[in-house]
């Protein structure tokens, strides 16, 4: 069985940090196409969540154009099944109003604020973000493991969201 492609979105205004993102989240399809015949033919299963999903990843450098590749994505029926965002894209919007403002479009989104400062508390990004079920803060520079945990956690985040937004609108429907 081939892995589920879930569509990964990074905003951030430093180029360098999403070639980070694609290193560590992407992986080449034949290689593996090629682990899953192995593990048919020796009978070996993997059963890692984290390694479950591709991930493809798609860039914006700020926060306006990361929010017109969301409008985009819905557009498509193809939506994102989790955003990154950088906490201070200079000149633009911070990580807190680019979040805002994605989440007036998709509200079931999950999203990351990435930061290296600790100057914000859990109490200003909940005043300024109360979806905190869709919120996670992960610390810059990020550890390889967190970043596919989170991609892989918060992917499966957005369908149960959506399937709970379904299940309700067929009981209030």
């Amino acid at each position: 069985m081939i892995p589920e492609t879930r569509k990964v979105l990074v905003i951030d205004d430093n180029h360098a940090v999403h070639q980070d993102y694609r290193k560590v989240l992407e992986s080449k399809r034949d290689e593996r196409k090629l682990d899953q015949m192995e593990d048919i033919l020796f009978g070996e299963t993997s059963t890692n969540p984290v390694e479950q999903f591709c991930f493809e990843i798609d860039s914006a450098y700020q926060g306006k154009d990361g929010l017109k590749l969301v409008k985009e994505s819905l557009a498509a029926e193809t939506p994102y099944a989790v955003a990154f965002i950088d906490m201070r894209m200079p000149p633009g919007w911070g990580g807190i109003k680019t979040a805002q403002e994605i989440w007036k479009v998709d509200r079931n989104l999950p999203i990351v604020i990435c930061t290296a400062y600790t100057d914000h508390t859990w109490g200003e990004f909940v005043a300024e973000l109360p979806r905190t079920e869709l919120l996670l803060i992960l610390k810059k520079p990020f550890d390889n493991i967190e970043l596919k945990q989170m991609a892989a956690s918060q992917s499966q985040l957005r369908e149960l969201v959506e399937l709970a937004d379904q299940s309700r609108q067929g009981i209030c429907g």
